[in-house]
């Protein structure tokens, strides 16, 4: 693969996975127990990009402290997009930083380095201006949806309204360094520049070449996504830790206590501490840090860094934000929920709750199902959590 340059676009806020992004950008929430954006850059350097530059803008000091100047041995330049004005913007805080044809993808959807490859070799090996992902998926509603004419790019529709089309626009994209020249060409729409918008105009006087991928490409929209894009990640063991059988990861400096019961898929990831007679799995992700107290239940949830679950509590389809701490005998039953996001509601979503960052929890707390809590939150002893339940607030029995 010549390509060796690849732009990622993780600027983005993701507003309807709000609380958890309330202090972080998309791109670091957990896919599973690690943050999506270190899939996207697994995936391209496995891939053999050589040259990463990544489009930082909300919350971007947690993308740069987290990072650094490398990863696995591959720079990280980093460019500010100071105002989310869409993805073609995006990509224009890129042009000073690369030189030579490139990759472009996207932050915050996990992606497989076989996709970035066949991307890149269909690039290089015909005579279309760009080439781009499709895949097939069964909710083109919510995506850009494609056409294909002879393997090459038809139509770009953005979130259509019927249900017609089965492909969708994956994300992955690439380009000579004129696309710059044209997205500077691209009319704005209510002061953005969409990439697909200058790709649609591409489309009327050259190729672009649609290049169909089947690898792993999940995305997070909504908050019970996350639990989902765990699940397909530990499905196809997408961790980084020690196997220790039967679909179970536990780091080398983790403790999980001879009475505990992991049952996998599970991932329990470095410092962790699991209690005597405590269930986890399956389907549970546990970031680094965390405790899980004695005969602590947790079933299908994400826990993220430094959490604690005191002793006695049972999670189903929960997402724990980072250094969230659930006092003893906390109850999360575990959906399915109607839950609302901004001014919809959404119905039967596989939802037990989201507690985000730094929510303190007494003791013998309940939640009902889909129950959305904002960071800083505190919660009484023998309260009843439901609905949302806003940044700092406190809730008492």
């Amino acid at each position: 693969m010549s390509v060796q340059t690849a732009v990622v676009l993780a600027a983005g806020e993701g507003t309807r996975l709000r609380p958890l992004t309330r202090n972080r950008p998309k791109p670091m929430l957990p896919a599973a127990n690690r943050p999506i954006l270190e899939h996207v850059l697994d995936a391209l350097i496995d891939a053999g990009v050589r040259h990463i530059v990544l489009v930082v803008g909300y919350r971007r000091e947690r993308v740069q402290e987290h990072f650094g100047p490398t990863y696995r041995d591959v720079t990280l330049q980093y460019v500010v997009q100071g105002k989310q004005l869409g993805s073609g913007h995006a990509l224009l805080q890129a042009r000073e930083a690369v030189n030579a044809p490139m990759l472009v993808v996207n932050g915050d959807r996990v992606i497989e380095a076989s996709s970035v490859r066949d991307v890149a070799d269909a690039y290089e090996a015909g005579s279309a201006a760009a080439a781009m992902a499709v895949l097939e998926h069964p909710d083109t509603r919510q995506y850009g949806a494609v056409t294909l004419h002879d393997r090459d790019v038809a139509e770009i529709v953005e979130k259509p309204d019927t249900d017609e089309y089965r492909l969708i626009n994956g994300g992955i994209y690439a380009f000579s360094r004129s696309i710059f020249d044209a997205i500077d060409g691209t009319p704005r729409d209510a002061g953005e520049l969409a990439l697909t918008e200058t790709l649609s105009r591409l489309l009327a006087t050259e190729r672009v070449r649609g290049v169909h991928t089947q690898g792993l490409w999940v995305d997070a929209t909504y908050p019970w996504d996350l639990l989902a894009v765990a699940d397909e990640v530990l499905a196809r063991g997408r961790v980084a830790e020690p196997s220790r059988g039967d679909r179970v990861w536990i780091h080398d400096e983790a403790t999980v206590h001879a009475d505990a019961t992991v049952r996998g898929p599970a991932v329990v990831s470095p410092d962790c501490e699991v209690g005597p007679g405590a269930v986890l799995g399956p389907t549970v992700s546990l970031g680094r840090n965390v405790t899980i107290g004695p005969n602590a239940t947790v079933e299908r949830s994400v826990v993220d860094t430094d959490a604690r679950i005191d002793a006695g509590s049972t999670l189903r389809d929960a997402v724990l934000g980072g250094a969230v701490h659930l006092g003893p005998a906390t109850t999360i039953p575990g959906g399915p929920a109607d839950v609302r996001v901004g001014d919809r509601v959404y119905e039967d979503q596989r939802l037990g709750a989201v507690v985000a960052d730094r929510a303190r929890v007494g003791g013998d707390v309940s939640f009902a199902p889909g129950s959305l809590v904002g960071p800083n939150v505190t919660v009484g002893p023998g309260a009843h959590v439901t609905g949302t339940v806003s940044e700092g607030a406190e809730v008492v029995r």
